[in-house]
């Protein structure tokens, strides 16, 4: 089984796909850490400022790819990322998506409205974030952005709505 876990940045998909490991022992891939190994081995133009739609074009071909691997070697995975394309399900057959789940965590604009101090507190809990330039209206606007690309796709949106809860 292969388990993609997507949505805005501070929604806790890495938190997710920690805990996961922990309790599934599945292995995840974190597409931050494929991007900027990538970014700094020399192998693309691209910074870590770069607009999310070239950072996902650059990166999705890739992770594609080893989604696909896995599923063929019968390996379970875990990807985590916000690099995942609202129409990523196009690009896997019906023998794939049977072995593929996605989940997209969204905040609601009731919760960032209540929690924001809490959202930012909890940013570094497993990433340390250098160059954290989040303000509360980006977050409404990515949250806002991944309501929409659950909709009407092969996803499972999982709202933080009242309460985040961290146990699986």
């Amino acid at each position: 089984m292969v388990i993609l876990i997507t949505g805005a940045s501070h929604t806790g998909k890495t938190l997710l796909a920690q805990k996961m490991l922990e309790k599934y022992k599945y292995p995840y891939l974190s597409i931050d850490h494929l991007k900027m190994g990538l970014i700094r081995s020399g192998n693309t133009s691209l910074t870590p400022l770069s607009d999310d739609r070239k950072l996902t074009a650059y990166l999705w071909p890739i992770v594609r790819e080893m989604i696909k691997t896995a599923v063929e070697n019968e390996q379970d995975l875990i990807v985590e990322g916000c690099y995942i394309p609202p129409d990523w399900a196009e690009d896997f057959t019906e023998e794939y998506l049977c072995e593929i789940k996605c989940y997209c965590l969204v905040m609601s604009e009731k919760y960032i409205e209540n929690h924001f101090d809490d959202i930012i507190g909890y940013a570094d809990v497993i990433e340390k974030r250098l160059d954290d330039d989040c303000t509360k209206q980006s977050v409404l606007e990515d949250n806002a952005y991944f309501a929409e690309f659950a909709k009407g796709r092969n996803v499972n949106c999982i709202l933080i709505d009242e309460r985040y809860e961290t146990d699986l």
